[in-house]
């Protein structure tokens, strides 16, 4: 028999001998190595899930112009420096003075598909307009003019030009929209539409656009969008950028305070298992001093024997976190996560070497046997 299967014999047989006490260290590796598996996994997919969440605040960009407006090209300009898997929503607004029952209404021409993505959070009455000749209004609106779904309301558009008679267009209401906030005291159409009563239809006052990315990835996408294009200046949303990133910087603080916790419990329950195997084994130690053995050898034993609970703790600990991972991610955040293979070695080896620190101590103690002591039963 050769001395690798020498070896191995004889530290499976070392472990079965003493199969309550290994396995009480394996179940502590086991369960340290399914936190650092599934809190690592979390702590990877924190950023995505949480941008996901974040989103249904609202925008977190907002694009504008210094010289009265850009035009769709130029938005399409600047749109298109952002990666496309990343970009969640991008709703442009036109905005423009209008008379409805002769009171000034300010009355907001925009994309309503894009507009639904940009500001998930709105709560919506009745219906978004879908086609043109529909409107939306404020509850603000709609409140102080005494109009309801359903009801057909004319715009009336005064033109620059003195002269020039007034516009007038015919729109059906088919939702109020519930915010909390000043988009209450607005009317939305789409930006055809708008177009269509005031004649002119070749600018954007501003954009919303809703990213899903880190702060830092935000500010570079910022610094690329002034870099390409001089008609449109990007800024973020602070409210917004700041709380996400507050938020996701406590979040992962916590996620790694809580996986060295662990994996240190793990150390002290895997060094106190070993400590008592070393002392149940005192007589053997000695005896096989006694008769040649070196501390090398010991060492090596008593190592390999940590080392192999190690690894199978850490393999059956990776599979276990994932499932863990998994768990927290559809009951929190209602969405699945993919299984990360990288993170299997990496948890395997990261148990390997919480148990070899573990068992440093035990080790020392099994070196330091004294055979003429313990063979006198002292």
């Amino acid at each position: 028999m050769s001395k690798k299967k020498m070896f191995v014999r004889m530290i499976t047989a070392s472990l079965v001998r003493r199969k309550s006490r290994m396995i009480v260290a394996l179940l502590a590796i086991a369960i340290g190595a399914t936190i650092l598996s599934g809190l690592v996994t979390i702590y990877n997919d924190v950023p995505k899930q949480m941008g996901a969440q974040f989103r249904n605040y609202g925008a977190n960009m907002i694009f504008t112009s210094s010289e009265g407006g850009f035009s769709p090209e130029e938005f399409q300009e600047a749109l298109n420096i952002l990666p496309g898997d990343s970009l969640v929503g991008a709703t442009p607004y036109r905005y423009e003075t209008v008379r409805i029952h002769e009171q000034p209404i300010q009355v907001a021409g925009t994309d309503m598909t894009g507009l639904q993505k940009t500001s998930p959070y709105w709560s919506v009455e009745g219906e978004w307009p879908s086609q043109s000749g529909q409107i939306l209004l404020g509850e603000q609106v709609a409140k102080d003019l005494s109009i309801s779904i359903g009801e057909t309301t004319t715009l009336t558009y005064r033109p620059e030009d003195e002269d020039a008679l007034d516009e007038t267009f015919d729109a059906v209401v088919t939702g109020i929209v519930n915010t909390g906030g000043k988009e209450e005291s607005y009317a939305y159409i789409s930006y055809e539409d708008l177009s269509l009563l005031t004649g002119a239809d070749d600018t954007y006052d501003l954009a919303e656009i809703s990213v899903s990315a880190s702060a830092d990835e935000l500010q570079s996408y910022v610094d690329q969008i002034k870099n390409g294009t001089t008609a449109i200046t990007p800024s973020l949303v602070k409210r917004v950028t700041a709380s996400e990133a507050t938020v996701l910087s406590k979040l992962q603080a916590l996620v790694l305070l809580v996986t060295v916790i662990v994996l240190a419990l793990t150390m002290i329950c895997v060094a106190t298992t070993m400590a008592a195997v070393v002392s149940e084994r005192r007589r053997e130690i000695g005896l096989r001093k006694a008769i040649g053995a070196s501390d090398a050898s010991l060492i090596a034993e008593f190592m390999g024997e940590g080392m192999l609970l190690g690894a199978v703790g850490g393999l059956f600990g990776s599979f276990l976190g994932f499932a863990f991972a998994q768990f927290v991610s559809v009951n929190v955040f209602s969405s699945q996560i993919s299984l990360q293979p990288l993170l299997i070695p990496v948890t395997v080896a990261v148990s390997i070497i919480v148990t070899g620190a573990a068992c440093l101590i035990p080790i020392r103690s099994a070196t330091k046997v004294d055979p003429a002591l313990v063979l006198k039963g002292e």
